[in-house]
């Protein structure tokens, strides 16, 4: 008894240590205080583990010490903020803590500041707590007020959440600055933020200097930086009030984004995908020369990529120092060489008046620096706003800005390949006149060129004549010896065509362009015949499709794919130069493609090494584009029915063309879907309800083209999951990934480069929209294309694919149906076959 008496006196001694302990341990290892310091080489993570507070030495040489932050993750440790830059501690004994005052303060062994937040009130209750976003915040504890912040007093980086801009009244500015070398965080030269100009924009300056701009803020992006779009949604975002500040938002937290400045003065944006131990430059503000301020001096244009020189003066301007210029120092710029008629009519007291000034139009651009925001509403009145006041001496309407002027030297100009404004310089009259040099070449082009055109006519004739010639043999041969009643079909249609659209061409010529269509020169083989690479004898390549005469649906393909595509012209379709038809041969000549289809090189274990995503998006994207221009752009409204990997051609440059026409149907003006007693095309590209019911719309084509771009993406065939019992499909197999939150492993592994992940796995999302079972569900190929390009980032959630079982089998046609003859009834005979 008297021991268990005692068993509870001896317990509560050993209960106050465990709770003392539990209150020490339990304290939040993200914070400060003045209880708490941390000294070197101790550390505090933030509460989600992403940044890490600390001591740190910048290289393994080096014996200065820093207190800063950087990543968490020991593969992927990158410095982004440091306290002490430039007051290093020389010894591994300093401390972090916070003082009497309430600052936040770095002490060396000595016990002196080195380094202070100083907060100018002196707080008697102060922590400092560094947060998941990597801002480190000494807040005020009586109130939980943030009176610090390290996101307000950047180093050389710029993270998600931070805002960098300058205060209009007081001019002050919170900027990034440069380290002043890799393994030396103390002050570089470079300095990075927003100058509140009329329209703001981004600079970095080299000392007090301009070295790069962005270009004006447009609301979105800044229109300088061809290259700025929300990729891995990153949305930046300005404000301008009363102070002008831009920040951004990154929304993927399986991997890590931030810019920093570089100690060589380059805004960089560096990425680390998940699982990877190196950070990788997603994009660099300086990608040549022509990105540094004022590389062409006032009214020079920069353009890399024309070589050497890389500048040019503007039209109308001439070189202000022509010996400097011939050296490559071009920032003396150019000077205009005739006087403009407004400031001639301002400095003028009388006489008559010369004709007025005009503008040239410069496209893709970078617009000069100090623009200033108009209030016209239009390019006409921008144009005329300008126009009429004489110190205007160019202007720019841009959607998102409206009317940009400019007065003064024009400075920064560069020519882009792409993206930028349509820039429109000021210039007199004269030098906007097309005029003859002298009277001189007049008298001696006059008879030279008379002499020329007369060969030319007589050329044309002879031409012409023979044409007409060809053109009636080909008529003949038509209507009279192939056989076909006039009153069928396939007499309606060859009455719709206009053969005179298309070049002839002999079968003698196409027989020695092919070696007499020599086995050696196959290119492939179709359900309609063969086709063969020729030379004509210019030297052209072609491609020669020459259709089988016991093809049963030949002549119809023959005729509908003439009929189709030599009305149609986009640089995402194959082009057809000509046809030749003479007794029973038909055959079709096309622009060669040297890298043949894309199945050839998709699915070829080797050859596929050539498709990095780079170069899988832009097909994907020339596809999407191409079929746009059938559905809405063309003249004719145009269902492709057959859209697959075999019937997309590769060119030089890898560029994709959609081929093959044979079963393209046009569509009326109002016509939005139609139905067909024969179903044609090939299984696991056709949409359910054109496979089950024969009935067709855009929709069918964007069935097939979401099919070709999981294919595209996951390198793999339809046709491989036929006998999966579980997927059945590509399309199946992928959703069954998504649902189960593994859509990644769809992803082609010679494409996995983590900084492209993101890209990928929305490409994907958008292939499911697009093989959604119903066709109301699918979005409009308009609607892809502005998906594809994130002109519409908000992607809805697809449902789930049409499940069609497929027994081994890949297309459906008709081979019983003889062409030859009219069908009496609408009845046909479907087979399966392997196409």
């Amino acid at each position: 008894m008297e021991r268990a008496r005692l068993m509870p006196l001896v317990s509560i001694p050993v209960i106050i240590f465990y709770c003392s302990c539990t209150i020490v341990f339990c304290t939040p290892i993200d914070t400060i205080t003045s209880t708490q310091p941390i000294n070197d080489p101790e550390a505090i993570v933030s509460n989600g583990a992403t940044f890490k507070l600390g001591f740190f030495s910048p290289s393994v040489n080096s014996t200065n010490r820093y207190v800063g932050i950087w990543y968490n993750d020991a593969s992927a440790q990158a410095v982004v903020w440091v306290a002490n830059r430039d007051i290093p501690l020389n010894d591994s004994s300093g401390t972090m803590t916070i003082s009497k005052d309430g600052n936040l303060v770095v002490l060396d062994g000595q016990k002196k500041i080195v380094w202070s937040s100083d907060v100018p009130n002196s707080l008697t209750n102060s922590s400092c707590q560094l947060s998941d976003s990597g801002n480190l915040i000494l807040r005020d504890d009586s109130n939980g007020k943030a009176i610090w912040q390290s996101f307000e007093h950047p180093s050389d980086s710029f993270l998600p959440e931070m805002k960098i801009g300058t205060e209009k009244l007081t001019g002050k500015k919170s900027q990034l600055t440069s380290w002043k070398s890799p393994s030396d965080p103390s002050s570089g030269r470079f300095t990075c933020g927003v100058n509140p100009l009329n329209i703001p924009e981004a600079y970095i300056w080299n000392g007090s200097d301009p070295y790069w701009r962005s270009g004006p803020w447009n609301g979105q992006v800044f229109i300088g930086i061809p290259d700025m779009v929300a990729v891995y949604y990153s949305r930046f975002q300005m404000v301008d009030d009363t102070s002008v500040t831009i920040s951004y938002s990154y929304d993927n937290k399986s991997s890590l984004l931030y810019h920093a400045l570089t100690s060589d003065g380059i805004l960089t944006q560096r990425y680390r995908g998940e699982g990877k131990e190196t950070w990788e430059t997603m994009w660099s503000a300086k990608k040549s020369e022509c990105d540094e301020y004022g590389k062409c001096g006032p009214f020079g244009s920069c353009n890399f990529v024309q070589g050497s020189p890389i500048c040019t003066c503007l039209h109308g301007f001439n070189p202000n120092d022509m010996e400097e210029w011939s050296r490559g120092n071009w920032t003396s710029g150019c000077v205009r060489r005739s006087q403009l008629q407004c400031e001639i009519n301002n400095n003028s007291t009388g006489g008559e008046k010369g004709k007025e000034d005009g503008f040239l139009k410069l496209t893709t651009m970078k617009v000069p620096a100090f623009a200033k925001l108009s209030t016209a509403y239009s390019d006409d009145t921008c144009k005329s706003e300008c126009l009429n006041n004489c110190s205007c001496i160019a202007y720019a309407y841009y959607s998102g800005l409206a009317c940009m002027e400019w007065s003064g030297d024009l400075i920064d100009i560069q020519k882009f390949a792409y993206a930028g404004a349509d820039l429109y310089i000021r210039v007199a009259y004269s030098e906007l006149e097309k005029k003859r040099s002298s009277k001189l070449v007049i008298k001696i082009a006059v008879p030279i060129g008379s002499l020329t055109i007369a060969i030319c006519i007589y050329l044309s004739w002879r031409w012409m004549a023979r044409q007409r010639g060809m053109k009636n043999k080909r008529e003949k041969i038509l209507f009279e010896r192939r056989g076909v009643d006039p009153n069928c079909s396939n007499g309606e249609n060859l009455n719709q065509i206009k053969l005179e659209d298309l070049p002839l061409f002999s079968f003698e010529e196409l027989a020695i362009a092919t070696d007499n269509f020599d086995v050696v020169n196959k290119l492939g083989q179709g359900g309609f015949g063969l086709v063969y690479k020729g030379k004509l004898l210019s030297g052209q390549d072609i491609a020669v499709k020459r259709l089988s005469s016991s093809s049963g649906q030949g002549l119809e393909q023959f005729m509908n794919e003439v009929r189709v595509i030599s009305k149609l012209q986009h640089r995402n379709l194959v082009r057809l130069l000509g046809c030749c038809v003479e007794g029973e041969e038909k055959i079709l000549i096309y622009e060669y493609m040297p890298n043949k289809s894309l199945d050839a090189v998709l699915f070829d274990p080797i050859k596929k090494k050539l498709l990095d995503w780079r170069k899988r998006a832009n097909i994907i994207e020339g596809v999407g584009r191409g079929l746009l221009y059938l559905h809405r752009d063309s003249r004719l409204k145009i269902i492709h029915r057959d859209l697959k990997t075999s019937n997309v051609l590769l060119d030089e440059n890898l560029n994709p063309k959609i081929s093959d026409f044979g079963m393209a149907k046009i569509f009326g003006g109002n016509q939005d879907q139609a139905n067909t007693g024969r179903v044609v095309g090939t299984l696991g590209y056709m949409a359910p309800e054109y496979a089950m019911e024969g009935r067709f719309s855009e929709k069918s084509d964007v069935f097939s083209f979401g099919v070709l771009l999981l294919e595209i993406v996951s390198g793999q065939k339809n046709t491989t999951f036929y006998h999966d019992e579980e997927s059945l499909s590509l399309p199946r197999f992928a959703w069954k990934l998504w649902k189960e939150d593994m859509i990644v492993k769809l992803i082609d592994p010679t494409t996995s480069d983590p900084c492209f992940q993101v890209e990928i796995l929305r490409y994907i999302h958008i292939g499911l929209l697009c093989v959604q079972e119903f066709a109301t569900n699918r979005p409009t190929i308009s609607t892809i294309v502005l998906m594809l390009s994130r002109e519409i980032a908000d992607l809805p959630t697809p449902e789930q694919p049409a499940f069609t079982e497929i027994q081994g089998v890949s297309s459906i046609q008709n081979s019983q149906q003889n062409q030859r003859s009219c069908s009496a009834n609408n009845v046909t005979v479907t087979t399966i076959a392997g196409r």
